[in-house]
């Protein structure tokens, strides 16, 4: 089971970014060409009779597994970036965070009207940046029709926040 593999090389990273947080570290996931197959594998065939027409990934792990996705279902890939990084013309999104605020953009033809979208990222912890770019999207008139994750951490509730524009929630790995 993809599940059990994943939790099997993702490693815990004790203290990082600051003290008391333990971060979930895929990058051992990357350095197996053949899980990293296999998940872009699993991925494609959960979501290939979905109707999906694009998938969006978040700056920057959600490229990594979010861009092949796109290619194996044969649909265009929307970069989604912090704000500053696109150089085409761009739509945005501010949005509070636990500290601060941020803003991430997407280029304004990234999205056609009605096009149905499905967001990918790496881990959903509170919500924030997979909340965000679902406004995001769907500003640009664009249809959210789920949200995919590597890792989910269940305990900071982050799917309550996006049930609000899709309940098909789907993360290869709870915690």
């Amino acid at each position: 089971m993809i599940s059990e593999k994943l939790k099997n090389v993702i490693r815990d990273v004790p203290d990082f970014p600051k003290p008391g947080i333990v971060f979930k570290d895929i990058t051992p996931i990357m350095m197996n060409s053949t899980l990293s197959k296999e998940v872009v594998e699993h991925l494609k065939n959960k979501y290939k009779d979905q109707g999906i027409e694009a998938v969006a990934g978040i700056e920057s792990r959600g490229f990594l597994f979010g861009y092949p996705l796109a290619m194996a279902l044969n649909v265009p890939f929307i970069l989604i970036r912090k704000k500053g990084k696109l150089p085409y013309h761009k739509e945005s999104f501010a949005y509070d965070l636990e500290y601060g605020s941020a803003e991430i953009e997407m280029h304004v033809d990234a999205v056609s009207k009605n096009q149905k979208v499905l967001i990918h990222d790496d881990l959903l912890a509170t919500g924030g940046s997979a909340d965000a770019a679902a406004h995001l999207i769907r500003k640009c008139g664009g249809q959210v029709v789920g949200f995919n994750f590597l890792v989910e951490l269940e305990f900071l509730e982050g799917n309550k926040k996006l049930n609000n524009h899709s309940e098909n929630i789907v993360s290869l790995v709870k915690y």
